[in-house]
């Protein structure tokens, strides 16, 4: 009997050691298994990565952005540095190392490019100024410049609230370089054909024509309300009436 439980004992030491090395086992198989694991988390980019770090012209580029979307959206009033540094995804400091003011960022933003679209609608007129009748060039530039106005429609009503807004402080908004040299050109051409004998001064009637465009445009719905006129006849309304009130200061009906 003593020789059958010492026999038995020794057994059990036995399984008891094999069933530890092949816990052990286990044990090596699982760190091997989350070593594996966590080499593989790496390899396929999940763990966190840090952003690219932008350029300064990326940077500017995405506050011009941002900065022309809220101001065409909010006018420059409502618009708000803040707002636009969320929309650009940076920071209110980053604003303003590129722009020293909200007046300068509106400028960009706003007075650059439409001041640029009135040098190239003003460039392209002037090349085909003197290759057609007076009044088809005529029609063609008004039709053109309501075109132009209501492209940029957006930019414009910014210009008008900004301008609205403006108290002629330290922040004061510039003259569009652009829409000066329209109004330049404009004034020569009538004091050409006028020889000094308008009832308007040219300077003034280039002005009053541009502002009777531009509030047709910007306000139509206001202006015409439905069953007035189709869009074909209230824009040629515009044309004939500014013609005809330009050959009037001029003297003539042609």
């Amino acid at each position: 009997m003593a020789v059958s439980l010492g026999k038995e004992t020794g057994a059990s030491r036995k399984a008891n050691g094999a069933s530890r090395k092949a816990n052990g086992a286990s044990r090596k198989a699982n760190g091997a298994s989350r070593k594996a694991n966590g080499a593989s988390r790496g390899e396929t980019g999940t763990s966190p990565t840090r952003r690219k770090r932008r350029t300064p012209e990326e940077l500017r580029d995405r506050i011009l952005g941002a900065a022309a979307h809220e101001f065409e959206g909010n006018g420059y009033a409502g618009a708000t540095t803040a707002a636009i540094a969320r929309r650009a995804e940076v920071t209110e400091a980053q604003i303003f190392r590129f722009f020293p003011s909200k007046a300068e960022l509106f400028r960009e933003a706003i007075f650059q490019p439409l001041n640029r679209h009135f040098a190239e609608f003003q460039d392209r007129n002037a090349a085909t100024e003197n290759a057609v009748p007076r009044r088809e060039l005529a029609e063609r530039y008004i039709n053109e410049l309501q075109e132009f106005m209501e492209r940029h429609s957006r930019m414009l009503m910014s210009l008008i609230v900004a301008r609205a807004y403006d108290q002629g402080g330290s922040e004061s908004l510039p003259e569009i370089e652009g829409l000066k040299a329209y109004f330049d050109q404009g004034a020569r051409t009538m004091a050409d054909r006028t020889q000094g004998v308008a009832k308007v001064p040219p300077e003034l009637m280039v002005r009053v024509s541009f502002a009777a465009v531009l509030a047709s445009v910007m306000f139509r719905d206001w202006l015409f309300p439905a069953g007035m006129g189709d869009a074909a006849a209230i824009r040629q309304a515009i044309v004939d009436f500014t013609i005809d009130g330009i050959n009037a200061n001029q003297g003539n009906e042609s």
